[in-house]
């Protein structure tokens, strides 16, 4: 049964300049930033009856960091006034660590932020300058410290391995500078050539990985061994929480299939039963929402069966795995995948081990019809 409670996400879809890794959707001509804020206000006029009550917002990019005061603070009062949020909820801001500034931080923390994602991706200068990040590693630490002094209990950080020309041992540095600013919660991913992406046409790989299958492997194994041995818990293949109390509750709605607004262009929304996206162009979704009519792109609506099998490739990415009666009649197939080191029945749930998470995308499969 789904919660009532939902989340809201809005895309802030600007950035200064775009990494040549990134294939998020975003626009470098910050000149349409006020206008995107006037459409977005117009959008949750259309959803604020349908999705009333939310226990997060994320506010993702993009770099919503680069909205001033006098874009973020009406942005967060409009979202404030059309949607009710609970007195607990999670408030996330994604920000980059040379945006920080110790009145910007006070300024987010008087708007309610409560949770700020670090792009830092890497404490390495060499990895940095690869990745076309702004900041240093040097301004990285800094902003944790801001950060921390501005109040800030739950803080996250971004990081990124199998980079080009990247050693186990230089990624095991990386996250020891991580470890020493005591992050509540790590998000460790691994870089993927994207198509359209100036990394992904300088490698000529698009859609694939720099490494082979044995070192992404050790990589990843490496990672999360690392990390649990002090303390954080491996709840999502790609992320890290300092417990239970520390994982990212807006993003579990997305892994668990719960209710969750998506504001802004290219945004996503899902509200139990049907998804639907908005135009990946700020320039069209300003102007549908400026004529009066929603900025979506397209929707579906899963069969009972598709509904199953993404239960079990989303609940097969988390830790916590998926319930014993989704997989009723599969009793040979949960067996054989036990018997393979890849899930362990535990507390009425089949959950993936560790070489489960590493083969999470077929596990799925295995139990299609």
């Amino acid at each position: 049964m789904n919660s009532p409670l939902s989340g809201l996400y809005v895309h802030v879809p600007f950035c200064r300049t775009k990494c040549p890794y990134c294939d998020f959707y975003s626009v470098t001509d910050l000149g349409l930033m006020d206008t995107w804020l006037k459409a977005v206000a117009a959008e949750v006029q259309f959803y604020r009856n349908d999705f009333p009550v939310c226990d997060s917002l994320y506010l993702g990019g993009g770099t919503p960091s680069l909205l001033d005061e006098d874009r973020l603070g009406p942005l967060m009062e409009v979202l404030q006034g059309e949607i009710k949020f609970t007195p607990d909820a999670e408030v996330t801001l994604e920000a980059n660590p040379d945006d920080l500034t110790p009145a910007r931080l006070s300024f987010y923390r008087g708007l309610g932020v409560n949770r700020l994602s670090l792009g830092v991706q890497s404490f390495d200068e060499s990895e940095l300058r690869l990745l076309g990040r702004r900041h240093t590693a040097r301004q990285a630490e800094e902003a944790v410290a801001m950060a921390r002094q501005a109040g800030f209990a739950n803080l996250s950080l971004d990081l990124m391995y199998a980079l080009p020309g990247q050693t186990l041992a230089g990624w095991e540095r990386t996250l020891q500078i991580a470890l020493a600013c005591r992050p509540e919660h790590l998000s460790c991913y691994q870089l993927t050539l994207e198509p359209g992406t100036a990394l992904g046409r300088k490698y000529g790989q698009a859609g694939k990985t720099l490494f082979n299958e044995d070192a992404e492997r050790e990589f990843f194994l490496f990672t999360s061994g690392y990390l649990e041995g002090e303390g954080y818990l491996h709840y999502e293949i790609s992320n890290f929480a300092r417990g239970e109390s520390r994982v990212c509750r807006h993003n579990l709605k997305y892994w668990r299939r719960r209710r969750y607004l998506g504001l802004g262009p290219g945004a996503h929304s899902f509200d139990g039963r049907r998804r639907w996206w908005n135009h990946r162009s700020v320039v069209r979704y300003c102007e549908l929402l400026t004529a009066g009519k929603p900025p979506m792109a397209g929707s579906e609506l899963l069969t009972p069966e598709q509904v199953r099998l993404e239960r079990l490739l989303l609940g097969f990415r988390m830790r916590d795995g998926v319930e014993l009666e989704s997989l009723a009649g599969r009793e040979e197939d949960l067996a054989n995948l036990a018997s393979r080191g890849w899930l362990r029945v535990e507390g009425g749930r089949a959950r993936p081990t560790i070489q489960g998470f590493l083969v999470a995308d077929r596990l799925p499969l295995c139990f299609s019809d």
